[in-house]
């Protein structure tokens, strides 16, 4: 498990990992999907824990991770592949150097990821087309300095001493190349990711279902696209993607989700109990999330006869401010059976 190349993203459950390998080594399955599977460290955990995975998400950035680490199990970014992305064509289009120029990063910075993009299909397999996004995705995150798209600004203004800020994107990249390259692995099984709504995935086929929604927290918000619209929008050279040209950090519209919103989020719990009842139901969930667990655990014995809880201490360090960043909240497991 060391070798996966963890992201700084909000919600993740990597500090996590001997936790849920306790509890879900105590339950017996063998096939498992991952329906919201985010930076996708529970997704190669399960893998490597010898399940057959698959794992899904609507966020396309998610799917690339998934698809590079969990999914692909033989292949690596070679330094031929690296060499043919690093060719310098003064005839690549500058999107990226257009579009963000003065935001997040140098304008070298951004020359080197369109430049990289407009060589991505002269790399052979998608699996090595998904490391060399992955190294790119990972690498945006680690040169910015919260690792959030929030807010405007160079990163070489911050004299802070960090490495992973003093380091070029090009650098960064090969640094990370060679560590997605180390987390391919084998088990012997084939492991699948789909990219879509967790309401459109078809329930058939999973022993178990792991389920870790964007509830509602009781303070802050729960806004992926707001904090990597950057991500989503490189992962797919804002393919599809709808630009506000006039935030100041050139968002990108954010999906619907049911998730977001109290009014919403209650029916969207019941239609997920209901729509996986056939699997076993493993919700994470947190103290500092909306509604309670008393109230969901209610729901999920609307279709469950067993339902266990497990539940931990957890500090999250995540957020802008300090009362986020260093949140102590009640971890928990819910297990439906």
């Amino acid at each position: 498990m060391e070798r996966f190349p963890r992201l700084r993203f909000m919600g993740s459950k990597h500090r996590l990992w001997p936790w849920l390998h306790d509890v879900l080594s105590g339950i017996e399955f063998d096939s498992v999907l991952d329906a919201f599977s985010g930076s996708g460290c529970v997704a190669y955990l399960l893998k490597a824990m010898g399940k057959r995975v698959t794992a899904s998400d609507r966020l396309h950035f998610a799917v690339v991770i998934a698809r590079a680490a969990v999914e692909n199990s033989s292949e690596i970014l070679g330094a031929e592949d690296v060499a043919r992305l690093l060719e310098h064509d003064p005839r690549h289009p500058r999107f990226i150097e257009r579009t963000f120029r003065g935001i997040f990063f140098s304008g070298d910075d951004l020359r080197f990821l369109d430049r990289v993009w407009a060589r991505l299909d002269r790399v052979d397999g998608w699996h090595r087309r998904d490391i060399a996004l992955s190294a790119l995705i990972r690498s945006c995150v680690k040169r910015q300095p919260r690792g959030v798209f929030t807010v405007a600004g160079d990163p070489e203004r911050y004299k802070d001493g960090r490495r992973d800020l003093r380091l070029s994107l090009r650098d960064h990249f090969l640094e990370q190349v060679e560590v997605y390259n180390r987390a391919v692995f084998s088990t012997g099984r084939r492991h699948r990711v789909v990219e879509g709504d967790v309401f459109e995935i078809d329930p058939a086929g999973h022993d178990l279902v792991y389920l870790d929604p964007p509830y509602v927290p009781r303070a802050d918000d729960n806004c992926y696209i707001k904090r990597y619209h950057f991500l989503e929008g490189l992962s797919r050279y804002w393919e599809g993607c709808e630009i506000l040209v006039h935030s100041r950090v050139r968002k990108i519209v954010k999906p619907h989700t049911p998730f977001s919103h109290r009014s919403e989020c209650l029916d969207a719990f019941r239609r997920l109990f209901e729509r996986f009842c056939g699997s076993i139901i493993v919700l994470s969930y947190s103290s500092n999330g909306y509604p309670d667990i008393e109230t969901l655990t209610g729901i999920l014995r609307s279709f469950k006869p067993r339902v266990d809880v497990f539940e931990r201490d957890h500090r999250y360090h995540f957020g802008t401010h300090r009362a986020v960043r260093r949140a102590k909240v009640r971890e928990y497991l819910i297990v439906g059976r």
